[in-house]
């Protein structure tokens, strides 16, 4: 049985946008049998000893699958994409397509919404004006980008799901209480689509419920 580590507590100043969201709607998606063990990251145990042996960075989620330890929200996907031989095309030109829209999503789209967060975070008095107005800008570029992608497709490598839309929407979760999707009612449109999946609304009730919140707190 996989063991997935994944937070306990909520972030002190607020909840988080934590990525073993990703790995935990991955393994619901999949339907491979696992358990959580729950870290507790204000009592310092993302930072011992033991911990860093299977994190290199000290963060969640890691996976540990009968030995084989996987880090790292995007890995831990695809790996259990291939795992379970879904999510995931079988022909190579059709998993390259998948991966480089798994790229795409946390590479590129991902990256400048970090950045959004980090500016908000580290910059609340909007010292660094210029950044405050060309990150943004930056952003609705991807956006835009993502848009032309969805013309005319309900999800964003292939026909059917993937984990290149389940990475997507992870990483445009991040922006659903923004206003920087309006101008992008395509990609509004696939962000709810993707979320509106049961095996979503499983891992939202599952995470809300090891955090010990509601469910309409981190919708």
């Amino acid at each position: 049985m996989i063991t997935l580590y994944g937070f306990k507590r909520i972030f002190p100043e607020g909840i988080g946008e934590t990525k073993d969201l990703w790995a935990q709607w991955a393994l619901e998606e999949t339907g491979l049998p696992y358990r959580v063990h729950a870290l507790d990251h204000t009592a310092g145990e993302l930072d011992g000893e033991a911990y860093s042996r299977i994190s290199p960075f000290h963060q969640v989620p890691v996976i540990d699958d009968d030995g084989f330890v996987v880090a790292e929200s995007a890995a831990i996907v695809l790996y259990l994409a291939e795992k379970a031989g879904k999510l995931i095309p079988s022909d190579a030109p059709g998993r390259t397509r998948v991966v480089q829209w798994c790229f795409a999503a946390v590479g590129t789209v991902g990256t400048t919404l970090v950045c959004l967060d980090l500016i908000g975070m580290f910059d609340s008095e909007k010292t660094a004006r210029k950044l405050h107005t060309e990150v943004p800008k930056l952003a609705g570029r991807w956006l835009a980008d993502v848009e032309r992608r969805l013309e005319g497709r309900e999800w964003i490598a292939c026909a059917e799901f993937t984990v290149a839309d389940l990475m997507m929407a992870c990483e445009l979760r991040s922006i659903r209480k923004t206003d920087l999707l309006e101008p992008f009612p395509k990609v509004k449109a696939y962000y709810a689509r993707c979320v509106a999946r049961p095996a979503w609304q499983r891992t939202l009730g599952l995470y809300a419920e090891r955090l010990g919140v509601k469910v309409d707190d981190i919708r």
